[in-house]
């Protein structure tokens, strides 16, 4: 999508399904390829749905993201009412990425949770927003959950790699 149409989504009501929504997960990614891989799919903001936005991994905490994406004009929002909550963080790091999908379910299903759901939605139908979360693989992080509960038509899943590849 050209960059100044990138916001060019047009309103719509909650019960409309967003356009095009892409996910992303950092984890084998540097911040450079991450941002490269963000503005060749003309992300206008970057929805970040870990419920700590904090890393060990240089340049990915949301002080140093935030910067990063502003130099790139790609806005940040932090939605921790759409992370997953601390049991299911536990059964992904344990490889039990499964064990971590209904934890998450009934975590979305709360009130601050769709509250958050409805604003990613007006969001996504109004600018192309991309969700940001650790995992490489969409299928073990609730990413796709979310993604899945936002109704999207089409969800497409980036992979920067260490050479920016998608």
């Amino acid at each position: 999508m050209p960059p100044d149409d990138r916001r060019a989504a047009g309103p719509g009501g909650l019960n409309r399904p967003a356009n095009t929504l892409f996910t992303i997960g950092y984890e084998n990614a540097t911040p450079t390829t991450l941002v490269a891989s963000l503005q060749r799919a003309g992300v206008v903001t970057v929805a970040d749905v870990r419920a700590l936005a904090n890393s060990r991994r240089p340049g990915f905490a949301k002080r140093a993201l935030t910067a990063a994406l502003a130099e790139a004009g790609i806005d940040y929002w932090h939605i921790p009412a759409l992370g997953t909550p601390a049991a299911g963080r536990q059964a992904v790091r344990e490889g039990r990425p499964e064990a971590m999908k209904p934890t998450f379910a009934r975590h979305l299903a709360g009130i601050e949770a769709q509250a958050a759901l409805g604003a990613l939605r007006e969001r996504a139908l109004r600018e192309t927003v991309c969700l940001l979360c650790l995992e490489a693989d969409q299928r073990h992080c609730h990413r796709s959950l979310v993604a899945e509960a936002l109704d999207a038509s089409t969800v497409k899943h980036l992979h920067p790699g260490a050479t920016g590849a998608d």
